[in-house]
């Protein structure tokens, strides 16, 4: 994809959201000075909270945009039943969240921000994912061996408990990573021949 003299930006710390924008071949920086105070207790909507959180990220960008400058924010939530599963707190937490993923589907809901100074536009994408049930040891060998403390529903479908435990998933695999990539693509596109 040409960039056509536009620099990308990705605000985000995660190293899935840094490994799979790099696998569009694309050249980008990572900048996450961010002012934003992730809190969605409280919304009853739940499939909106990540759009909200995508672009609570991208307003909070700590300096303006240049012109030639495009930023890109992320988020993902975990929906299991009436709640929502951000990342889990401390280990107790990653437990009770594994637990309650255990022998159900949930869904994962990911949104992304792009904006530049003239333009904006967010777009989420979900899929869903179905666990066998997990054994009290799987659950705790997983969490001490990975400590997925920074990841919603405490795990990474790329790692072990993926690998073990879900049975199923309708949708895409990297917008459970929590980086639709080949919507990302599309939108950037459309954004970049404007």
């Amino acid at each position: 994809m040409e960039l056509k003299g536009k620099r990308i930006i990705l605000g985000s710390a995660s190293p899935r959201r840094k490994e799979l924008l790099g696998g569009l071949d694309l050249d980008f920086t990572v900048d996450t000075g961010n002012t934003f105070q992730e809190n969605f207790h409280g919304i009853k909507a739940f499939h909106e909270i990540p759009a909200m959180m995508s672009e609570g990220k991208s307003h909070g960008f700590h300096r303006p945009l240049a012109d030639d400058e495009i930023l890109i924010t992320s988020d993902t939530v975990v929906i299991c039943g009436d709640e929502v599963l951000g990342k889990p707190s401390d280990r107790a937490d990653a437990v009770r969240m594994l637990r309650k993923l255990s022998g159900r589907q949930h869904e994962v809901v990911t949104a992304v921000t792009i904006r530049s100074a003239a333009e904006e536009e967010t777009f989420s994408d979900t899929a869903l994912v179905r666990f066998r049930e997990l054994a009290e040891e799987e659950i705790d060998w997983y969490i001490d061996r990975y400590r997925p403390f920074d990841k919603a529903g405490a795990y990474g479908v790329q790692e072990w408990i993926g690998y073990v435990g879900i049975e199923s998933i309708q949708g895409s695999f990297y917008t459970i990573m929590g980086f639709p990539v080949y919507q990302v693509y599309l939108h950037l596109k459309k954004f970049l021949e404007e």
